[in-house]
């Protein structure tokens, strides 16, 4: 079996979707722009535990995560502003392109249980959301300790214009959509 990779899955996504949209040029072709990894610490108090999270992030995407802090004080929740709440990274280019044959073709048939993903998580822009559970899936971090496991989130930000648009653009990149799910 082959492998190919997603640049050369996008530049034949357009000669599959040409006759359904009326597409007359190239430059017409839904492209990914952007992939967004995002991770919340939520209620971890320890700081530690904190700055292992970006580590790991860091770790699977190739990339120095972005802290982001909170916007305001809440005395319920112990929150001071500024503090860190989570983190944030966007991969473009040849990482993004990485990170998604790594997330498709490894990660995700190493999830246990896995029967597809939904294809219902598309908004009215055209992105498309992905929840991940745990971030052992990934290789880069299946090594170390198992007690300190998370999850995080994954936007693919597209060119698209519909819902459906997109879900044509994805199928054809041979995303691992549930069976019975995607209606033509």
């Amino acid at each position: 079996m082959k492998f190919h990779s997603i640049k050369e899955k996008q530049a034949k996504a357009f000669d599959s979707m040409k006759a359904d949209f009326g597409y007359k040029n190239k430059m017409q072709a839904l492209k990914i722009t952007k992939v967004v990894v995002s991770a919340g610490t939520g209620s971890v108090k320890d700081k530690n535990k904190k700055t292992l999270i970006g580590d790991r992030l860091t770790k699977i995407t190739g990339q120095k995560p972005a802290q982001r802090g909170a916007k305001k004080s809440i005395a319920n929740f112990k929150l001071r502003q500024g503090e860190v709440v989570g983190y944030q990274i966007t991969l473009r280019g040849q990482r993004m392109n990485d990170f998604l044959d790594r997330l498709l073709n490894i990660a995700l048939p190493r999830t246990r249980d896995f029967r597809g993903i939904k294809s219902t998580s598309i908004d009215e822009m055209g992105n498309y959301s992905l929840g991940i559970k745990e971030h052992t899936i990934f290789p880069e971090t299946s090594d170390e300790e198992l007690k300190d496991v998370f999850g995080f989130n994954v936007t693919i930000v597209t060119t698209g214009k519909s819902p459906k648009e997109t879900l044509a653009f994805l199928t054809a990149l041979e995303f691992p959509f549930k069976k019975g799910e995607i209606k033509k």
